[in-house]
């Protein structure tokens, strides 16, 4: 296992982090509750075993269980040899002390006295701009002084002016981003990357593999990777095209099996930074060429069409669509486009497709000229109504 340093942060971190949000389920679905606690106290141990000492979880993941689940994991002596990272869901909250009850009741969850890093869920601009107001910042003062958690962080999904914004308002240990190689400019991206990097904080890098589907099997990626210099999984070419970034500390991988854990933790061992050659990056840009000709629908992710008066989330509902087609994972994009729309995250206005009204503004509003209505027919018909 390699390991990297958060600039303020003088601990070693394990480059590989096991991201607990995918644990095996008796009834293998993983964005559920029914943890199959057994198999997956099996694989947390055989990592931790295996040098990984960054363990990430969340309030609700797996319907709250995955928690309870770390915590039992974390027994016998393993919960001394790791970091433990979860994180408030920063949605949920609507007034400052419900910050305290929250991270009370993950400190019960996860059998521990204090989180190594507490993180804020998934900030966007609506999240932060009721938290701030709320009084969030005096919160993590406040949770840091007492010892309930150590090092302040945040999750994030919005635009890189956003990012900007959060990263200059408060001295956070790191900031977690969706980053892949297809996902350079989607959210912060390498903009924010190197933009947080600059002002002295950490990287952690979630969906690595866009939520499994860089891994998945898709024929005519399998020919560029059999064209390669050296022979690796789609799922090492992803994990190592990430590791390959310096301001990166640590790729949270959601793993759900135990191959999947000995595999990644086999990767690891490679993950130097700077260490892919001119001949592997090129690899690596023929994959993402060939994902993104299998597109349907050109949308940049601009947000211009954006909001829209029935909630539809625009962007997202053929960001789910466009993965169907060019990951060959209709059955993965539905399940993830009927969980992450349903209006969990949006103050219970579900954003499917299927709510459009057909009344045209966002295609006033499109800079590109698309026939949104169209499309979002399209999406509908795909996904169901």
């Amino acid at each position: 296992m390699l390991y990297r340093k958060f600039p303020r942060c003088r601990d070693d971190i394990s480059i590989l982090g096991f991201g607990c949000m995918r644990l095996p389920t008796e009834e293998n679905q993983q964005a559920r509750g029914n943890v199959d606690v057994q198999k997956a106290t099996d694989m947390i141990r055989t990592a931790i075993d295996g040098g990984v000492n960054y363990i990430d979880t969340a309030y609700p993941y797996h319907n709250g269980e995955s928690e309870v689940v770390i915590g039992r994991a974390l027994g016998d002596g393993y919960r001394d040899k790791v970091f433990l990272a979860t994180k408030l869901p920063s949605w949920l909250v609507t007034k400052r002390e419900e910050m305290d009850q929250f991270l009370d009741q993950q400190l019960t969850r996860l059998a521990t006295d204090h989180i190594d890093f507490y993180l804020l869920h998934g900030l966007s601009r609506e999240t932060w701009e009721n938290l701030s107001q709320l009084g969030v910042l005096e919160f993590l003062d406040s949770a840091r002084a007492d010892g309930r958690i150590r090092y302040p962080a945040f999750s994030f999904h919005d635009q890189f002016p956003v990012f900007k914004e959060i990263v200059d308002a408060y001295e956070w240990t790191f900031a977690q981003i969706q980053y892949n190689y297809m996902d350079e400019q989607e959210q912060a991206g390498t903009q924010g990357l190197k933009y947080a990097s600059e002002q002295g904080l950490g990287i952690v890098v979630m969906e690595p593999l866009r939520g499994g589907l860089l891994s998945g099997d898709v024929p005519i990626i399998h020919q560029h990777i059999l064209e390669a210099p050296v022979n690796r999984t789609p799922s090492e070419w992803g994990l190592r095209w990430v590791w390959n970034h310096p301001e990166v500390t640590v790729v949270l991988s959601g793993m759900s099996a135990m191959e999947q854990v000995r595999e990644n933790l086999a990767s690891a061992e490679q993950g130097l930074p700077g260490s892919l050659s001119p001949g592997e990056l090129t690899v690596v840009e023929k994959l993402r060429d060939t994902f993104a000709s299998r597109v349907k629908i050109p949308c940049t992710g601009c947000r211009y069409c954006m909001p829209c008066q029935k909630g539809v989330d625009i962007p997202q509902c053929f960001t789910y669509y466009n993965q169907a087609y060019a990951f060959d994972a209709q059955e993965k994009a539905t399940g993830v486009y009927l969980w992450a729309l349903n209006g969990t995250f949006s103050g219970g206005i579900p954003g499917y497709a299927s709510c459009c009204i057909k009344c045209g503004e966002c295609e006033d509003k499109c800079p590109q000229g698309l026939p949104i209505r169209k499309y979002l027919e399209e999406v509908s018909e795909f996904f169901g109504k």
